[in-house]
């Protein structure tokens, strides 16, 4: 890739994670604030990956603990802090720390509401899993020959982890909890890719392409020297041993059918998954209902929009040439790229016209890897530190070119960076008033994080994007994705739809392309509920500020709603909803409260 593909940074930022308690704290609010720093310490050493991820550095050369052992010790770890935080009385906590006694004690129960269904089992997916470690890179610092040497340690350990992982599906393949075959055919191709003779052709030697100027030539040829050793003789033998194993053993266990009821508990584990993507108690039932009317009100914005194009023909034949057409695509990969940043930094600007309080953290735009593009989405963020030495980055799909079309590029970027992930997300790592278990709560809260994701599309029109028919068209298929993701999750995991049924429903309905239809697909098979939290939080989100702006009139200032709505960082619907009823309350003259 060229030299596009470096980081573009737009604001820099500084701050380090702070969990103490506030000055003269009762020794209630003491003994609380010892539990956060005593689990989120635990949370690190058990998983060192995630660590990475926040950009705490301690653990980069280690992998978790993925043995039975391990799951149990943290499981009863686990149900040890709800026991602890029963002997601290709420009652006598100020209200702000009621809050994070609620959240905290919220996240330990739906952990251990989980455990019987044994989630574990299938970690595995079309989208991540063992198949791409080599990814695990993307998010840890290469700046001096100390931190390639804690990679090349954690690459020498890599042979431990992936054989836990191994026996860890061997369990599921006793106990019948396995992902369907249809998506771990697609995983055969992406092992393939870990399995080369030369280290040098390796994904996990990406980093070894390039050094920075601070490591010395003595210091790069002893780096490179030691990269071959271990790719060569522990990596690759081990995925060897991998392959082998879930060619062999796992792929023929696999199940023939593509929802999650049909596995043991199935039907309450969907269930489980519902109340945890949607934080709310709405039934799967409900949701595919409220798919069907969301799918049905869409359509008639998109026929009319169809129709100022000059179009003449039905949707499903303005689906095909939206998909078909080279005006949508470019030819190029590092157009698409430059298109990209290009449109991030056009928005950025016009920010303020919004939200009165903006994130500090900087912004980065690379390239989806190529081990996970051909199976994932058109992009994803990726969040940044929350000591802030790391950006955030908005990763962008560039395989495939004829499935990535231009009038998608404005709602992707709205979604996925700005005003969406990153503002989002920034601004609640950057309250360092908080333990860090709130400021990195983005994975806790799907509803929440996602929700702001697609609300911040339709903020688009008011950043003055869209003036394109097509780019509006764009914006109503992100949304009309959004619904049928309701309607094909439900179906699939509850009501025993098809995959070729929930493909079928989808093409006809939105106008994205076969590619990322069916990798859609694809991962609300592997990913049960996750893909319900979107439309739910967006429409609460909406919900809320329409409550607002009936109930404050001319004084509504949407600039204080967004700033009101993130200000405490990701939360479960219903605690939002409670906060923002009390904001209203409080922008009232006194007189009407």
């Amino acid at each position: 890739m060229s030299k596009l593909a470096l980081t573009l940074l737009l604001i820099a930022v500084a701050g380090a994670p702070a969990a103490a308690a506030p000055a003269k704290a009762a020794p209630a609010v003491k003994r609380l604030y010892a539990l956060f720093n005593q689990e989120w310490e635990r949370r690190l050493v058990e998983d060192p990956l995630y660590a990475t991820r926040v950009g705490d550095h301690r653990y980069d050369d280690r992998w978790p603990d993925a043995s039975p052992a391990a799951r149990e010790r943290s499981h009863r770890a686990d149900l040890a802090v709800l026991d602890k935080l029963k002997g601290i009385s709420r009652a006598t906590l100020p209200d702000s720390e009621r809050l994070n006694y609620d959240l905290f004690r919220y996240e330990y129960e739906r952990r251990v509401a989980a455990w019987p269904f044994k989630p574990w089992m299938y970690s595995i997916s079309a989208r991540e899993g063992p198949q791409a470690l080599n990814e695990v890179a993307e998010d840890m610092p290469f700046d001096t020959a100390a931190q390639y040497g804690l990679w090349l340690t954690r690459l020498e350990r890599l042979p431990a982890y992936l054989d836990a992982r191994a026996t860890e599906l061997k369990e599921a393949v006793q106990e019948k909890r396995t992902q369907p075959r249809v998506l771990m055919d697609r995983v055969v191709p992406q092992l393939a890719m870990q399995l080369s003779v030369r280290p040098e052709d390796s994904p996990f030697w990406s980093k070894f392409r390039q050094f920075p100027r601070g490591i010395s030539d003595s210091e790069r040829t002893a780096i490179e020297e030691r990269a071959r050793s271990v790719i060569g003789g522990a990596v690759v033998p081990a995925y060897r041993r991998f392959d082998e194993f879930f060619r062999t053993e796992y792929l023929p266990a696999t199940r023939s059918t593509v929802g999650i009821y049909d596995t043991p508990d199935g039907r309450a584990y969907y269930a489980n998954r519902v109340r945890f993507h949607t934080t709310t108690d709405m039934t799967p039932a409900a949701i595919h209902e409220l798919g069907l009317k969301e799918v049905e009100r869409i359509h008639g914005e998109m026929i009319s929009v169809m129709q100022s194009t000059g179009f003449k023909g039905d949707l499903p034949e303005f689906f095909k040439f939206l998909r078909t057409d080279p005006r949508f695509y470019f030819t190029d990969a590092d157009q698409l790229l430059r298109e990209y940043m290009v449109t991030t930094i056009r928005i950025e600007p016009e920010l303020v016209k919004l939200f009165g309080h903006l994130y500090r953290t900087p912004l980065g735009v690379r390239v989806i890897p190529a081990t996970s593009a051909p199976n994932t989405t058109a992009a994803y963020y990726s969040q940044g530190a929350i000591d802030g030495t790391r950006a955030g980055y908005f990763y962008v799909n560039l395989y495939q070119l004829d499935a990535r079309p231009t009038y998608e590029i404005e709602v992707l970027t709205s979604h996925e960076a700005v005003p969406g992930h990153h503002l989002q997300i920034a601004i609640g790592q950057e309250r360092t008033d908080l333990p860090p278990f709130r400021r990195a709560s983005d994975s806790e809260y799907t509803a929440f994080v996602e929700g702001w994701g697609l609300y911040s599309e339709r903020l688009g029109y008011d950043l003055g994007l869209y003036r394109d028919p097509y780019s509006h068209f764009g914006q109503l298929t992100y949304d009309m994705w959004r619904a049928v993701r309701l309607v094909v999750d439900t179906g699939i995991h509850d009501q025993g739809w098809t995959r070729d049924q929930a493909i079928d429903y989808f093409k006809s309905n939105a106008a994205k392309t076969d590619t990322d239809i069916v990798n859609e697909i694809d991962r609300y098979i592997g990913w049960p509920g996750q893909a319900l939290a979107y439309k739910v939080g967006q429409l609460k989100i909406l919900e809320l500020r329409a409550q607002a702006e009936r109930a404050l009139g001319p004084r509504f200032d949407v600039r204080a709603f967004h700033d009101a709505l993130l200000s405490e960082g990701a939360l479960p619907l219903d605690v939002l909803a409670a906060r923002m009823g009390a904001w209203v309350k409080s922008q009232r003259p006194a007189a009407e409260r």
